[in-house]
C-alpha cells in the first residue's frame, strides 16, 4: 500500500531534536524522503540513522540558517536534485534570555531575530520557486503562544514569533490565488523539548506531551486540504 507522501520532497530546519527530528521520522514514515538541517551533523545522523532503520528516506544537510550563502546554496542543491520542494517545515528558532522588555540585550535580541525571522524570510525566499513546482506545496511554521498573546518576560521570543507569523500569513496570501502553495502556523503547545526545559527548569518533563504528539498532528494536518492561514493549536 503506497504512503500518503510516497514521492513527496520534505525539508525540515531544526531537525536534531525534539518536534524537528519528531516531524522529520513522521514525513519519512509516510515515505516522504526528508532533507533534515541543523547545525550539527552529528545529531543529525543520529536522527538519519533512526529513520533508516525504519525504513524510511532521509538526507542530511547540516548549516547554520543565518548564514544566507548556506541557506542558498541549500536551495541550489535540492533544485539540482529534485526539482520541487513539496513539503517546507520552518521550525528552527532560539529562545533567549527571558527578561523585562526594558532590560533586552542588544546583541542577544539581534541574534534572536536574525533566526527567528531574517532567516525564515530567507528560507521562503530560497524555496519559493521549489514549492511553486510541486502539485501541492505547503510550508508550515512552527509559533507560539506568545506570539498572539504577550506575556511577561516573554517579550522577544514573543515579538520574533508575531513577526514570523506575519511574514508566512503575508507570503499565503500572495501565493495563494497565483500556485498550489499553501501555509500554516503550529503552535505545539507544552512540549517536551530542550527549549521548555530551559525556559522552565523545574518543571517535571513528564507532565508535558512528547514531541512524537505535535509530529503526528502536523503530519495529519499536512493530509488535509487545509487553506492558508490556517493556525493549528495543540492542547497541553
Amino acid at each position: 500500500m503506497a504512503k500518503i507522501f510516497e514521492g513527496k520532497v520534505a525539508l525540515v530546519t531544526g531537525a536534531s531534536r525534539g518536534i524537528g527530528a519528531a516531524t522529520a521520522t513522521a514525513l519519512a514514515a509516510q515515505g516522504a524522503h526528508v532533507i533534515l538541517t541543523a547545525r550539527t551533523a552529528k545529531d543529525l545522523e543520529a536522527v538519519e540513522d533512526a529513520i533508516f532503520e525504519a525504513g524510511g528516506s532521509a538526507t542530511i544537510a547540516p548549516l547554520d540558517l543565518t548564514d544566507g550563502d548556506s541557506i542558498a546554496r541549500l536551495a541550489a542543491a535540492v533544485t539540482q536534485r529534485w526539482g520541487k520542494l513539496d513539503i517546507l517545515i520552518l521550525n528552527a528558532a532560539m529562545l533567549g534570555t527571558l527578561s523585562p522588555v526594558s532590560t533586552i540585550d542588544g546583541a542577544e535580541f539581534a541574534r534572536l531575530f536574525t533566526l527567528n525571522v531574517s532567516a525564515q524570510q530567507v528560507m521562503i525566499a530560497s524555496f519559493d520557486a521549489l514549492l511553486r513546482k510541486s502539485e501541492a506545496g505547503r510550508l508550515v511554521a512552527l509559533t507560539s503562544s506568545v506570539g498572539a498573546t504577550p506575556r511577561a518576560f516573554w517579550g522577544a521570543y514573543g515579538a520574533s514569533k508575531a513577526a514570523l507569523e506575519n511574514l508566512v500569513d503575508s507570503y499565503g496570501e500572495e501565493v495563494k490565488n497565483l500556485s498550489q502553495v499553501r501555509t500554516a502556523v503550529v503552535d505545539p503547545g507544552r512540549t517536551r523539548t530542550t527549549m521548555r526545559a530551559k525556559a522552565y527548569p523545574g518543571e517535571d518533563p513528564a507532565t508535558v506531551k512528547d514531541p512524537t504528539v505535535v509530529a503526528d498532528a502536523i503530519s495529519n494536518m499536512l493530509q488535509t486540504e487545509f487553506a492558508s492561514g490556517h493556525r493549528l493549536v495543540l492542547e497541553g
